[in-house]
Parts: structure tokens; sequence; C-alpha cells
């Protein structure tokens, strides 16, 4: 399911872009995070196949139509570090105020789900009424700042208005990306940034186009934390490699800045806070697809209440287990018994007889649940230091189900590891 989704998100760039090799990177770097040839290969047909549609019913055109950019002057390679650097900046705005306004929208507007797209919409046609080159994808606004054909204060004003309304669009339950939206406010914020170094510096740097044009992908890599696949999606969206050392340097020092000030990117962010991560390696990812039912044991070994000291001794060491959850005669469960509470008592004799397990067992529990996942569960066993935890119901958390051990989770992990290589 995994390679099948960077497939379609592969066939999805490629053919609306006319970019085969940035679809390919963009679910490969973005999306899987794993580059082996059993990942690679559907990844790379579903680009091609798409584009060979899309050029077969469209043409075979760039995305964007600009004019022959390259860097005028070798200082002016500072600019455009300076410029990866507010990308970076702006990214990180357009991440966190997205991140705001889905949350706004979802837990601070109390109106039926259906109304507040419409609420989100309201406020969207009342910026559009002023400045309506927020509106669709776009790309004619894009074009212009592309060929320097847009003022200095519109591509300002546009870059934060951008932001604005893609975040009310999502946040409000709208349809849309933000793919698109990222390459506008990078459009923008390149523009503007060139008309003032331009204006400064007309001797060294290049117009303000050029500007515009590598604040597209500086921006995308810094939002989707993908530098790779945006130094040469704009080589592909634009045919034109004349100015790909600016775009090389921008990208990177725009990633740079995103990922001290952001560890999740625009498409993770949301997922992170679900408690899906799509960035972690291969241990995490697959400790996650694992519920607690299908690696705990079912046949639990338990210690009642009323235990005599003596016998739970002789548990003990006839045990494989180095804790045992405590149980009431209706057999609920009221507490752990480890071998350290154990320990503390085992040379007072006089205690055999007097003290019981509901005397020295720990009441408070760290339990999970069937439909907890591998990776849960072992951060748990790690915090508390123990071998093996309480599984209990979900609906009644008194209800004892079963025992997850350490030695449980290596063994479902080793597991879905050997069937993962067998299939690929």
């Amino acid at each position: 399911m995994r390679t099948l989704l960077g497939c379609g998100a592969a066939g999805g760039i490629a053919a609306t872009f006319n970019a085969p090799i940035a679809g390919s990177l963009f679910a490969l770097e973005i999306i899987l995070g794993d580059w082996n040839v059993g990942t690679f290969s559907p990844v790379i047909i579903s680009s091609v196949i798409a584009t060979t549609i899309s050029r077969h019913l469209l043409g075979n055109e760039p995305a964007f139509s600009v004019p022959l950019y390259q860097m005028v002057n070798p200082v002016e390679i500072v600019f455009y570090i300076i410029l990866g650097l507010l990308a970076g900046l702006a990214a990180l705005l357009f991440i966190h105020v997205l991140d705001f306004s889905e949350e706004y929208f979802e837990e601070k507007i109390k109106i039926h789900p259906w109304l507040k797209p419409a609420a989100g919409g309201l406020i969207l046609g009342s910026i559009g009424l002023v400045f309506p080159q927020i509106f669709g994808n776009g790309y004619a606004s894009m074009g212009d700042a592309l060929m320097g054909r847009m003022a200095f204060g519109l591509m300002l004003i546009l870059m934060f208005l951008k932001i604005l309304a893609t975040s009310l669009t999502l946040g409000s339950g709208g349809s849309g990306g933000v793919f698109a939206p990222s390459l506008y406010i990078g459009a923008m914020l390149g523009g503007a940034f060139g008309s003032i170094v331009h204006s400064l510096f007309p001797t060294v740097t290049a117009t303000k186009g050029a500007y515009a044009l590598v604040g597209m992908g500086a921006t995308v890599a810094a939002a989707a934390h993908a530098p790779l696949t945006n130094i040469l999606i704009l080589f592909e969206l634009t045919g034109d490699y004349h100015i790909i050392l600016p775009i090389m340097v921008s990208c990177i020092m725009s990633h740079l800045v995103i990922r001290g000030l952001s560890p999740h990117s625009i498409y993770s962010i949301r997922l992170h806070k679900r408690g899906i991560t799509i960035e972690a390696g291969r241990e995490v990812n697959v400790l996650q697809s694992i519920k607690v039912r299908d690696a705990m044991t079912a046949d639990v070994e338990v210690i009642k209440e009323d235990m005599p000291f003596k016998e739970i001794t002789r548990h003990f060491t006839q045990s494989k287990y180095s804790n045992f959850p405590v149980v009431n005669r209706e057999g609920e469960l009221t507490g752990i018994l480890s071998f350290q509470d154990v320990r503390q008592h085992v040379f007072e004799a006089e205690l055999e007889n007097l003290v019981v397990a509901k005397d020295i067992a720990t009441t408070r529990v760290t339990t999970v649940t069937p439909s907890d996942n591998l990776k849960d569960a072992l951060n748990k066993l790690a915090y508390r230091s123990v071998e093996q935890l309480p599984v209990v119901d979900s609906r009644d958390p008194k209800k004892l189900v079963g025992i997850l051990t350490r030695r449980d989770i290596i063994t479902a992990y080793n597991k879905a590891i050997f069937r993962y290589e067998e299939t690929h």
C-alpha cells in the first residue's frame, strides 16, 4: 500500500507538471523515504507512464515558459544564499499558519462540519475581491513574476495572502494541495527579493524574474524538506539548466534553515500529530504497523492479591518472568509485582506468612491495549525499565487480556522484516 501510494504521487506530479524525474524523486524522497529496487522500480514506471499519457494529450511543453536566466556574476551567489535563508523562513511561516488554521477550524469553530468550508470560502472570497491573483493554481501570476512583469509591492503582498488563502481553504475543510501554493509563495518572495537586489546592484545581478525562479524551488524544498527533488524540478518545469547553481545553493540553504527550526515538513506535521511517522527509519515504521494484539501472549501468569509472601518467592524462582500482574478475586488487574518488590523483603523470614501480594505490589501499573502499536509499547517498556507490560481491554482497563514482553516485540519485528525481504 505504501509503495502504491508513492506510485500515485509520482504519477500525479509527473503528469501535472510534465516532470517525470521530479515526480519520481518527490515520491521517493518525501513520501516513501525508501530507495531500494522494490520501491524504486514501480515508482519510476508510474512516473514514466503518467508523463507519456500527459504529453500525448497535452503536448510536451514545460509547465512554465521563462526567459533564459543565468548567474551574472560570481558575487551574486551571496544573494542567492540570502534568498535561500528567506525562503526557509517563508516556508516555516506557511507550515505553522496552515497547521494553526487546521487546528483552529477543528477545535475552535463550533459549527456543523459542512458549514466550515463555507465559512473559509466566505473569508477567502472577500480577500479575492481585492486580490483575485490568489485564486486557482496561480500559474498566471507565477508566470508574470517569472517574466519580471509584477511590481515589488504586489508580489510581497501576494506572498502573505497566498499563505493565508491556502491555510483558510485547507483548514476549513476545502479541497486543495500545498505543492503549487508553495511554488507561488516562492515565486512572489523571490521576485520581491530580486526587485530589491537588482535595483541596488544592477550590474552584478540578474533581473527579478531569475530570483522568482530560484525562490520557487527554495521555498518548496524547505516546505517539503526535499532539496533534491526541488533542485531538479525547476529544471524540468522550465527546461532551463543555466541557473542550476543558484537553485542548488538556495535549496540547500532553505533546507538547512527549516530543518533547524521545524522537524516536520508541511506534509508530515499533521500526520505526526495523529501518531503517523513517515520520516522515520524502517524499524519505526514496522513497529508502528504491528498491533499489540498480534504480538502479545494471551496465556498470562498472574498472582492473586492474597497470595502469601512464601508462595510468591517460590513462584518467582519457578517462572521465566520477572514480574507478574496482580489480580483480585474477580480477576481484575490491581497491580504489578516485580522481582525488585520481592527482593526488598526476601531476607525477612518473619514476613513469610504475614505479607501478601497486595501489600507489596505496585498499584500504578503501566498498561497497553490490543489496539496500541508496538512502537508505543516499546517506548513504555523503556520508560518504565521493565521487560513486560500487562495488556488490558480497551473498554475496561481492569480486564487483563494478555501480556506483552520485550521478546514478543523483537520476535514480531523480525518476522515482519523477514516477510518484507521475502517479497522484495
